[in-house]
Parts: structure tokens; sequence; C-alpha cells
């Protein structure tokens, strides 16, 4: 069975997405996010994700596969690019609770996982799905704890892309017991992945083929998955996020 095949499994509804201009005085290959967003879902997205909203609700929940990480509690690791490829990029995520006034969580393990330029991951391959075999690295993975801030830091570089699905992140949620909270996706901006896309070890692969309106897994919406996204190609970028689970 493909990937792509996997994916579409009981998803495919189509929606709107959120896109994060550029300002006009910015180079090619630097993008600046926009401020503040307040989406359909109640929640108050800011710039500050120290700021606590006046309101959340829990963020989509979303498939954990067809990759994640096998035996997760073994990459307890803030590094996570090993030997792959690609523009720098550090990836912030915040854990707030949606049973305590949106008050951020300390103490919560977080997982997350994602492809690497070309498109593959780690632990699987030499299959129909992934013809590439990686299935004895464990590039690209990574777990954390947050801190007092309710944050979770990671060193990586950005995601690719392949056929069927728009760039994207996976994350696992905890309490700081291991009871499962929330599995959920990432999306990325569409113009910042524009502009990574077209150089360095992407450029050969070419532009995501799926926009986040069109794909599987955001086609009903982005607006409390869209990560906010700044920097440029030479500096690396940086993503941040929030993340609303009932704690």
């Amino acid at each position: 069975m493909k990937r792509e095949d996997f994916i579409k499994r009981g998803l495919g509804s189509l929606g709107l997405f959120a896109v994060i201009p550029a300002l006009s005085s910015c180079s090619k290959d630097e993008v600046v996010a926009d401020t503040t967003t307040t989406t359909t879902t109640g929640t108050t997205i800011s710039s500050d994700p120290t700021a606590t909203p006046s309101s959340c609700s829990v963020t989509n929940s979303e498939t954990e596969g067809p990759f994640p990480t096998k035996s997760p509690a073994s990459y307890a690791i803030n590094n996570i690019v090993s030997d792959r490829q690609g523009t720098p990029l550090t990836i912030k995520i915040y854990i707030r609770n949606v049973n305590a006034s949106c008050a951020v969580i300390k103490g919560a393990i977080v997982d997350i996982w994602h492809c690497d330029a070309a498109g593959n991951y780690s632990q699987y391959g030499g299959t129909q799905m992934q013809s590439t075999n990686y299935t004895s690295v464990n590039f690209l993975r990574g777990r954390q704890t947050t801190d007092t801030n309710g944050m979770a830091a990671w060193t990586s570089i950005y995601p690719g892309w392949y056929s069927s699905r728009a760039p994207h992140i996976h994350v696992h949620v905890y309490n700081s017991s291991g009871t499962s909270l929330l599995v959920t996706q990432i999306a990325f901006p569409e113009d910042v992945s524009k502009v990574v896309y077209a150089q360095g070890v992407y450029a050969s692969k070419g532009q995501a083929d799926t926009t986040n309106a069109r794909d599987n897994v955001f086609g009903d919406g982005v607006a409390n998955e869209m990560s906010t996204v700044t920097g440029s190609v030479s500096a690396g970028y940086v993503l941040t996020h929030t993340i609303y689970v009932k704690g």
C-alpha cells in the first residue's frame, strides 16, 4: 500500500487555511510573521507565545501514522538533525491546558518527528510506502519535557515534503506521568516553504505538490495547527507554535 493511499483513508474534506504574510520590506529569503490571529475555534494566537490567551480550545487531533517514532522514550534529545542536510530550523512548542484557563503546562512530555529534505522518515523504508530504507537510523525524531514556560525546544532542519501531504511536523503530547493527551500535526506557512524549497538540497525536488487547503490532514482547516515561522534561509528559521490540550 502506497504512503499517499494510507494517508487518504477516511480523510479528504476541504477547508480554509491560514496564510502568514511576508512584509514588503523583506528580502526574498526572509519572512516575518503576522502578529495576532483570532481563529475560528475561539483561541487567540499571539506573536508572544508566553502571553496567556483569554480563551482557548483543544488543538485538532490528527493521525499519528504512518511513521510514528518507535520507542520514543529512547530519543530524549534536543538536537535531532543527525546527518541530515537542510535549512536550519529551531522548533519551539508551547503546551497549554484548556482545563486550567489556558495556563502553560510544566513537565509535559512532547515527542516530535518529521521527514528530511527528500521527504523520507527515519526508522522506516524498503517498502512501497517509502522505498529508501532508513530502518537502522533515527534522524529528525526527539523527545523533550516542557520547562516553566510550558516550552519544549529542538534544533532541526526545515522539513521536506512528499506526495499528497503539505509540509508538517508530527507531535505527541503526554502529561508528566506519561498519559497521552493529544496527537496532532503542525502546518507551515506556504510562503516560507516556497522560499526554502527553491534552494539548497530542496531545489532538486522542487515545490510541494499539495497545499494546506488540499492536504488530506489539514484540508478541514489549519486555524489551530498553523505555526509561526520567522527568519531567513541564510540565518535559519524559528518555528513557534502553541498546542492546547486537556491537561
